[in-house]
């Protein structure tokens, strides 16, 4: 009896991860793609994307918690409605434009989007934006765009959160999308 419910448990979890694995790959774009997104991803010569919208969610928080539940980390999710991150890499500089990451960054200026974080060196071209989503005075979600020469990684999250929390998505998004998540100290 216990190894058809282990056989069984793990089927199931095959099965998952295989439908997991095929919503990924047909919704790869973010909820409203930049048409400078595909520019990118064409010139890349290395694309990290992470698509995980409600559905996906709750899937990875179910198979994560397990019998160890977090409440917290629980809580956090159920007020997610996604999280969309793309990591492009270049082999030389100049493959991404000022231009192009203006048209990145007034994307997301709107009356919703209000801007949290702007840094910008002229010399060597790097740039950091954070701006935050308000509805009706509460966060509604995070855009965050980091520019390198070499590198642009855009990190969407959408949804009810607190800053503070953002740093146990890590263990759901994975080790190269930790890496472009705020830290929030109190």
């Amino acid at each position: 009896m216990k190894n058809r419910t282990v056989v069984f448990l793990l089927g199931t979890f095959a099965l998952g991860t295989a439908l997991a694995a095929s919503a990924i790959a047909q919704n790869s774009e973010l909820p409203a793609p930049s048409p400078v997104e595909k520019e990118l991803a064409a010139r890349a010569s290395h694309v990290d994307e992470v698509t995980l919208n409600k559905n996906m969610l709750g899937f990875a928080s179910q198979v994560m918690s397990g019998k160890n539940k977090d409440q917290n980390l629980q809580k956090l999710i159920d007020g997610l409605d996604g999280i969309y991150v793309r990591d492009y890499e270049f082999d030389k500089d100049g493959q991404v434009t000022a231009e192009q990451v203006e048209k990145l960054r007034k994307y997301f200026e709107t009356s919703e989007w209000m801007p949290l974080v702007r840094d910008h060196d002229q010399k060597t071209g790097e740039t950091s934006d954070v701006m935050v989503k308000m509805v009706n005075g509460k966060k509604a979600g995070m855009f965050i765009l980091d520019v390198e020469p070499k590198e642009v990684s855009i990190v969407l999250i959408l949804g009810s959160f607190q800053m503070e929390d953002l740093g146990k998505l890590g263990g759901i998004i994975g080790a190269s999308v930790g890496k472009n998540l705020p830290t929030v100290s109190r």
